[in-house]
């Protein structure tokens, strides 16, 4: 019996990932790389800032993480989750486009303008002089996702009857994309919950009507 015990401990010691076990939480340094990165940007975040604000060193971010594109890559996917998903619900449980964008933007006034964390989208701000050609097209991707999705909203309103018939689907969607990636930047610049709700009013305004 002594052999077999041997054996299994032999077997269960080699199953076992060598290293020492990671001594930090992933979640909580993930979130720490999400605000860093939306603070300043792709480009201007380093990976010794990165280590710094994780409170964790290069080996350990890069063995938990991969390198700082691959990191960055994972945090636009928990800003998606953890914040910017009120666009998604916004178009999904909103009887008409009309009153989808109107929550939108309504949302967007709160969402880029809350305390406690960087302003604005952290998609939009993050491609600012970013000089990596591949992470701006994965920004690009997703900005031009958005756009495509308003797009389709506002072409079953018009199938819907809702809007009219020959209303410019397109040029709308690019438009509720404008307003909502320059409140973004005005938000960054300064501007308050109130004066991006007053900004959202007047997009509104325009909305065609039957």
């Amino acid at each position: 019996m002594a052999g077999v015990e041997g054996t299994r401990t032999k077997a269960g010691a080699a199953s076992r990932p060598r290293g020492r076990p990671r001594s930090f939480d992933r979640e909580t340094a993930l979130e720490k790389a999400l605000m860093a990165f939306w603070e300043h940007g792709y480009e201007a975040t380093s990976v010794s800032g990165l280590t710094r604000v994780m409170g964790i060193g290069a080996p350990s971010l890069y063995a938990a993480f991969g390198d700082k594109r691959a990191l960055f890559e994972e945090v636009v996917t928990a800003y998606g989750t953890r914040y910017g998903s009120f666009v998604d619900r916004a178009l999904a449980e909103e009887p008409t486009a009309r009153a989808a964008v109107e929550r939108m933007l309504r949302e967007a006034a709160a969402e880029y303008t809350a305390p406690g964390r960087p302003h604005g989208c952290l998609v939009v701000h993050a491609a600012t002089n970013c000089t990596s050609p591949e992470v701006e097209a994965s920004l690009r991707e997703r900005r031009n996702a958005g756009i495509a999705a308003f797009e389709s909203r506002m072409k079953a309103g018009v199938a819907a009857g809702e809007l009219p018939a020959g209303t410019n689907a397109a040029a709308l969607a690019r438009h509720t994309g404008a307003v909502m990636q320059g409140m973004s930047q005005q938000a960054r610049d300064g501007a308050s919950r109130a004066e991006l709700e007053a900004l959202a009013e007047i997009a509104m305004a325009i909305w065609p009507r039957t």
